[in-house]
């Protein structure tokens, strides 16, 4: 067996989903790759993640939806890093996934890098997004 590393998004509120539908779309490799829903009676609501799999950039995301309500969601500590291949893609990434969130670092030239941004999505995921 091959141990494997793959990041897991654990959603509330039943928007994974919606987040997954948003995350693909942006990527030109961006796919579902299988998504089990929560039957009826079962102990979520129907429709809802069970678990499921998606790529965008190359790499493989698990993402779930909890029917239990936590006190905790996600926090900038830990995010997604994009090596935007033109200026052009960096915008429109740091445009669609700060749409209803929150920019944590605005588009700018930093120390260590000419030009990045930071934001947090409307599900409350961190993309830090640079310029290759």
């Amino acid at each position: 067996m091959t141990d494997k590393a793959i990041p897991f998004l654990m959603f509330q509120g039943g928007v994974g989903r919606e987040a997954v539908a948003l995350y693909t779309s942006l990527f030109e490799d961006g796919e579902i790759l299988d998504l089990d829903e929560y039957p009826p009676g079962g102990p979520a609501p129907e429709g809802t993640i069970m678990r499921g799999r998606f790529r965008i950039a190359g790499q493989e995301f698990y993402v779930s939806d909890s029917f239990i309500d936590h006190e905790f969601g996600f926090t900038p500590s830990l995010s997604i890093w994009i090596e935007a291949g033109s200026p052009e893609q960096q915008e429109r990434l740091v445009e669609a996934l700060a749409d209803g969130g929150a920019t944590l670092m605005p588009l700018d030239g930093y120390g260590f890098s000419s030009r990045f941004a930071w934001v947090n999505d409307r599900f409350g995921v961190s993309w830090q997004i640079n310029l290759a």
